[in-house]
C-alpha cells in the first residue's frame, strides 16, 4: 500500500482551493486538476509499505503531542516542470507547523523510513502539468484550525485516484 502522512481540510478550506483550481482551469484549460477531495498537505511521504510498516507508522502518529495550531494558505505559484508547470496554493511555515513536521519526520525516520531530504515547502497541489503561462492572482490569505494529522492510502476506487484516511492522531 502506497502511504504518506497529511493534514486533511475542513469543507470551507477545500471550497477555497476548489474557487482558485477554477481560475487556473480557466486560464489553462488543459493539464490535470486533482479532484478537491484529495486537497491535502503532505507532511510525509512513506511510499510502498507493507503492514509492518504501516503498524510502525500508526505508533509515530499515536504518539505526536501537539496543540491545534492556524495553518494559513498566503500564496499561489508554480513549479516549473518540463511537462508543464505545476500550480499550488502556499501555506505559512510557522513555527508550529515545522515543529510538527520536524517531530513526524525525526519519529518515522527511527523506525526506519527513508525520507524526502529536501527542505519543508508546505504547499496543496491546485494543478499538474500546465502549459500555458498564465497569471493567477493570489486570493487574501485564510486559515484554518489544524487538530489532527493522519496517515492515509493512495489508492484507486474505480479508476480515480483516491486518499483513504487509515489513521488519525488528535492533538492535544
Amino acid at each position: 500500500m502506497r502511504l504518506f502522512v497529511a493534514i486533511n481540510f475542513n469543507d470551507e478550506t477545500r471550497f477555497r482551493l476548489a474557487e482558485i483550481q477554477r481560475k487556473i482551469r480557466s486560464s489553462a484549460p488543459r493539464g490535470r486538476f486533482p479532484d478537491p477531495a484529495n486537497f491535502h498537505l503532505t507532511l510525509a511521504f512513506l511510499g510502498e509499505c507493507d503492514a509492518k510498516e504501516r503498524h510502525a507508522a500508526q505508533n509515530i502518529l499515536s504518539s505526536m503531542i501537539f496543540a491545534p495550531f492556524e495553518l494559513t494558505f498566503e500564496r499561489i505559484g508554480r513549479f516549473e516542470r518540463r511537462g508543464g508547470d505545476l500550480w499550488w496554493a502556499g501555506i505559512a511555515l510557522t513555527r508550529d507547523l515545522k515543529e510538527l513536521q520536524n517531530a513526524l519526520s525525526r519519529g518515522l525516520a527511527s523506525v526506519g523510513f527513508e525520507l524526502d531530504s529536501r527542505p519543508f515547502k508546505p504547499h496543496v497541489t491546485l494543478a499538474r502539468q500546465i502549459l500555458e503561462k498564465i497569471t493567477i492572482t493570489a486570493p487574501q490569505p485564510f486559515s484554518e484550525t489544524v487538530r489532527s494529522i493522519e496517515l492515509m492510502e493512495s489508492t484507486r476506487i474505480d479508476s480515480r485516484l483516491t486518499y483513504v484516511p487509515l489513521f488519525r492522531a488528535e492533538s492535544r
